[in-house]
């Protein structure tokens, strides 16, 4: 368990950074950073998993969409799920609706918890429990304060955990099903990038640097959503639930880092998520200790 804690939070590392590197894409807008995202995660993904020695992901997931009939309405609908959040998440913070995401963010680990122990049967420990009771108070003050549930923080709240049961439920949770959803979503993100290429001729003639910049965020988005991936496949839905509360801590960060302000009455929901990422934290070191000496 302790590979899939560190996959994940290196996921939520590069999720941070890009966040906070986004602006510097500029004047390109949210649509156009998520096509390309999808276009550079492809082949990335794909190189990955050839060194990786996991090519054969993609060859069986292929193989299984010729003779399954629900995976020909399965991975479509996976696909237009997870592409729904990867324009979210850089939609949001252009639009002045960051805050609404954040707070989803922060209720999607509360909903997979209660997913893992409904669907799946998991238990939470000692520790895990603490965390989940800080975090929802911390959500409970945020929800107060925000006057109600927007649509942003539902989509995420609910989207999330959806797509992951249904990528669990049509045995496609790896890699090799993730590239498949990349590759349907392909004609959308080339027209998000491209267009017909005159704006995004005018975009590069204004700024060269962007030549550099948007194969550097290919990179670093590929990297993050594989991370998120394994992490999904390799820890129990509660704890991998529980651990996306860092991500959310990270995006603070960032926005604190590029001027942002938190308002005084915030500051409850976001010292309560805290308490408990140091709690999960804490667990996690005491499990590593209590493992034989050469296990990890």
């Amino acid at each position: 368990m302790s590979k899939g804690v560190l996959v994940s939070l290196a996921a939520s590392l590069l999720f941070g950074l890009m966040y906070y590197a986004s602006p510097q894409l500029a004047p390109l807008q949210g649509e156009a950073i998520f096509g390309w995202r999808v276009l550079f995660a492809l082949p990335l993904i794909a190189l990955m998993l050839h060194l990786g020695g996991e090519k054969a992901l993609i060859r069986d997931t292929l193989r299984r969409l010729r003779r399954e009939p629900r995976l020909w309405w399965g991975m479509p609908l996976c696909a237009a799920m997870v592409g729904v959040q990867l324009w979210l998440f850089l939609w949001a913070p252009l639009h002045g609706r960051a805050l609404q995401v954040s707070l989803g963010y922060f209720l999607l680990p509360l909903v997979m918890v209660l997913l893992g122990r409904v669907v799946y049967g998991e238990r939470l420990s000692a520790l895990q429990t603490l965390a989940v009771v800080s975090a929802g108070l911390g959500v409970a003050w945020a929800l107060l304060q925000s006057h109600g549930l927007s649509w942003e923080m539902l989509l995420v709240a609910l989207g999330y955990p959806a797509y992951f049961l249904l990528r669990r439920h049509l045995r496609i949770g790896h890699l090799g099903g993730f590239w498949v959803e990349l590759v349907l979503l392909l004609p959308v993100a080339a027209w998000a990038a491209i267009g017909d290429g005159h704006l995004l001729a005018q975009q590069l003639a204004q700024r060269p640097s962007l030549y550099l910049l948007i194969p550097l965020l290919g990179l670093v988005s590929a990297a993050a959503l594989m991370c998120y991936m394994l992490a999904s496949k390799m820890l129990s839905f509660s704890l991998f639930g529980l651990l996306t509360y860092v991500e959310p801590v990270l995006l603070m960060l960032a926005a604190l880092l590029l001027g942002e302000s938190v308002q005084h009455g915030q500051w409850p929901t976001y010292v309560a998520i805290w308490v408990a990422v140091a709690l999960l934290a804490l667990e996690g070191v005491l499990r590593l200790r209590s493992r034989p000496a050469g296990v990890r």
